[in-house]
């Protein structure tokens, strides 16, 4: 008995202990010592490319506003040609009035972080803005990376309240994006379409602007919109009306997706995206060398056109530039220049008679393509074939389901025969 007695007070005293160390553990936690792990991280001030794993990658992003990550694998091709853009990118980043930190996920050995955020290729790049992912899918050289990241972490509208700040603000954009400048208008007028927009321009509004901007700028009242592509020194101005209007929608936007491409696009993989985007359909001119010395002079006579028919997207490309885009629209033994309409999709369409501009006039020329476009006298054909689709795709794929069924009794016929045969064979 008494030795049972000496045994309670000990096994009590052990779990007083066990209790305590319980206790503490779990202080420990409440006051930060587990916890504490966003405010422990931190980002290197040398812009140097982070290495995460699953062990800080949460922490990270808690700790950076705007953070850029580089999900790859080691064996991964792509991978290896990004690291070296990456490398360039991180210190300009991190020099941003807002900075952004670049960062890199083996998503290859660190499975549970790449299937958390949906990783299904190398490289994928995502963009974390004060903690929510989205994916990036834009330019990865260098420059082109700076550009497009410091876009996404400007304000969706600038306000603008002097001359130095205009000028600061146009400098600053660079020539990667088309610039909005809003003399006079109210921030409320475009907030809605810089949200929307943001990827692809800059917007802004000038509350205080002195009469040199008018001059600089070419507008002579205000409120107005002015447009400025600084990559094709194009320039134009909206003064309204800037409310939507009932049964003819927003002249507005209109005038931004519009001016969001230049007049006469010079068709290559970065603008084809923003063709397709924009949705409307291209009057396409196909030149055999763009760098020819009379080309210039044709495009300056397509730029007038798209002046008069913004419905319309009007875009060149030589064949010298881009032989693969170009013999998809039956180029091989035409003569050039040749202008059609296409649909960025898989028909174009060719007005009879205007196809080909002849050397002269081709002002004339492309009026007449024009009118012939919107009077209806065209052939469509099929992107990628010569022929025309005068009996259109449904036609066709009637025809073969058709040649499909026609084998199918032919075979079973076949079948028939052959059942047949031995039959006769058994009863002889």
């Amino acid at each position: 008995m008494a030795m049972r007695r000496q045994r309670i007070p000990l096994l009590l005293l052990f779990l007083f202990l066990v209790l305590l160390v319980v206790l503490w553990q779990q202080n420990c936690v409440a006051s930060g010592d587990g916890g504490r792990e966003p405010a422990e991280f931190e980002i290197p001030r040398d812009g140097s490319v982070l290495e995460l794993d699953e062990s800080n990658f949460e922490a990270a992003v808690r700790a950076a506003d705007y953070l850029f990550v580089d999900f790859y694998a080691p064996w991964c091709g792509h991978c290896k040609r990004l690291a070296p853009q990456l490398d360039e990118a991180a210190p300009v980043l991190a020099g941003l009035s807002t900075p952004i930190v670049v960062a890199k996920v083996n998503a290859d050995k660190y499975r549970k972080l790449g299937s958390k955020y949906e990783v299904d290729g190398f490289p994928t790049l995502m963009f974390f803005d004060h903690g929510v992912p989205s994916e990036y899918t834009g330019p990865r050289n260098a420059d082109l990376l700076v550009q497009n990241l410091k876009k996404l972490v400007a304000p969706d509208v600038s306000v603008l309240e002097s001359d130095l700040a205009i000028k600061g603000f146009v400098e600053a954009a660079g020539i990667g994006f088309p610039l909005f400048i809003g003399f006079g208008v109210d921030e409320s007028m475009i907030a809605e379409y810089g949200a929307k927009y943001k990827k692809k321009a800059w917007f802004s509004t000038a509350k205080d602007f002195s009469e040199d901007m008018m001059v600089v700028y070419d507008f002579d009242k205000f409120p107005a919109l002015v447009s400025v592509n600084p990559k094709y020194n194009e320039q134009s101005v909206f003064y309204g009306p800037f409310e939507v209007v009932l049964h003819a929608g927003s002249f507005l936007e209109d005038f931004i997706r519009q001016s969001l491409l230049p007049l006469t696009v010079p068709i290559n993989r970065e603008t084809l995206k923003l063709l397709k985007d924009d949705g409307r359909k291209v009057v396409l001119t196909i030149l055999k060398d763009e760098s020819d010395e009379n080309s210039p002079q044709l495009i300056k006579v397509l730029r007038s056109a798209a002046n008069a028919n913004h419905d319309l997207v009007f875009g060149y490309v030589g064949v010298e530039q881009w032989l693969e885009f170009t013999e998809t629209f039956d180029v091989k033994g035409s003569e050039l220049p040749k202008i059609i309409v296409w649909d960025t999709k898989e028909e174009y369409e060719v007005v009879e008679g205007s196809e080909r501009l002849e050397e002269g006039d081709h002002g004339s020329q492309v009026s007449r393509f024009l009118e012939g476009y919107r009077e209806g006298r065209t052939v469509k054909k099929i992107v990628g074939r010569g022929s025309p689709t005068l009996l259109g795709l449904n036609a066709i794929y009637i025809l073969i389901l058709l040649v499909a069924i026609l084998v199918a009794l032919m075979y079973f016929s076949g079948q028939g025969e052959e059942e047949q045969r031995p039959r006769r064979t058994h009863e002889d």
